[in-house]
């Protein structure tokens, strides 16, 4: 396997023994999952109208980005509401 130069760092890191497990070890991982599990979780189902063009580039950009185009649509709109995403200055 071909590693980059900060994943080489990293693995050498972890084989010369400068990583411990963190206290818990057990009870985070569950922890993190769980979350995990929440976000993941599609609850809810909503239908929205859009232009035909709209629509055809948000399925090419989830082609280009290799998820469905479903996904994609509700990241962009995640990302909006948590303000990750801003508008580029024209």
């Amino acid at each position: 396997m071909k590693l980059t130069k900060e994943e080489k760092g990293i693995l050498d890191s972890v084989e010369g023994g400068e990583w411990q497990r963190i206290p818990n070890f057990s009870r985070e991982v569950k922890r993190f999952q769980e979350a995990a599990q929440a976000t993941l979780r599609k609850d809810k189902r909503v239908n929205i109208r859009m232009t035909e063009r709209d629509l055809v580039h948000f399925q090419k950009k989830a082609i280009d980005e290799g998820l469905p185009y479903q996904t994609l649509i509700s990241s962009v709109l995640h990302k909006y509401i948590n303000g990750r995403l801003v508008e580029k200055a024209s």
